[in-house]
């Protein structure tokens, strides 16, 4: 039943109905290929016969959000360097972005941290937890480095205010570049 509850809001992050930061955070165990091929292809455009009207400088509008998927990949304590059960999951993250609907974009691996420590120190860290899952998947995963941007967002974009320490505030997530 969780399972199936993980995959719906994956599927409704995927169709943009769910904002990024309230869909959950898979976790090493949870990580799927093809919830990660549904959460990170880009929303199909509905076409209908009816007119479409479209507001170009409309203030009030909101541009859609990329698609994406949040990973609790786990590190050595304070470092940058994977854990076994990280490079399973990131085998699957692979597989995923090398499928046939992923095969030609583009990705940021975003990398982020709690607040615990300094602002430098914790931009630093998640940049180089960020570029360590890049350069596995290009490594191991066979993904061509050009698809791939490693971006560390330090402790600027908690999922959980409530609690700073929680593990979903330590992920990486995966975002879909291409239009």
């Amino acid at each position: 039943m969780k399972r199936n509850m993980l995959m719906v809001a994956c599927l409704l992050l995927a169709a943009g109905t769910v904002p990024a930061q309230e869909a959950p955070v898979l976790t090493e165990g949870q990580v799927t290929e093809k919830a990660l091929v549904d959460a990170l292809a880009p929303a199909r455009e509905v076409r209908t016969r009816s007119l479409r009207v479209r507001r170009d400088n409309d203030k009030g509008g909101q541009a859609a959000k990329p698609a994406s998927a949040s990973l609790l990949i786990t590190f050595e304590t304070n470092s940058a360097a994977l854990t076994a059960a990280a490079r399973q999951s990131l085998d699957v993250v692979g597989a995923a972005l090398s499928s046939e609907k992923l095969a030609g974009a583009r990705f940021a691996i975003e990398g982020h941290a709690d607040p615990r420590g300094l602002p430098q120190s914790n931009l630093k860290l998640s940049q180089a937890r960020a570029e360590s899952v890049r350069d596995y998947l290009v490594g191991n995963g066979k993904i061509d480095s050009a698809r791939i941007d490693a971006v560390g967002k330090g402790d600027r974009e908690l999922m959980n205010h409530a609690n700073p320490a929680a593990p979903e505030n330590r992920r990486v997530t995966i975002v879909n570049l291409s239009k």
